[in-house]
This record gives structure tokens, sequence and C-alpha cells, in this order.
């Protein structure tokens, strides 16, 4: 299940709109952020309905 989230680039500062895939679970992954290209990574955790995304700079 696909979920939009928004999130505060940890170096830009910019906001922007990601998709979280809810089906597999708590992930921990990285991806480039769409505005500065630098590294971010991502925390997931789910539980049920519930969700909650966390951001960190790559070396946190």
């Amino acid at each position: 299940m696909l979920e939009s989230a928004l999130y505060e680039c940890p170096y830009c500062g910019e906001e922007v709109e990601t998709s979280v895939d809810l089906s597999g679970g708590d992930q921990t992954y990285i991806e480039d952020c769409q505005v500065c290209c630098k590294p971010i990574k991502f925390v997931l955790q789910v539980d049920g309905q519930d969700w909650f995304l966390e951001v960190f700079s790559e070396n946190e």
C-alpha cells in the first residue's frame, strides 16, 4: 500500500513529497533529495494502519 509523505530535507531544508510503501513493514533505506540530490536516510516505522517516517543526513 503506497502512501504519500512530506519531509524536510536535512541538507537543503526544502519540503519534498515522496511515496512510502507500507506493505513492506519497517524499513530503512537511502534516496537522493529531489531538490539538492544529496543522499537521505529514511526510517519508516509501520504499526498496522499507523506509520511514521523520519529522515536523516546519510552520516547520522
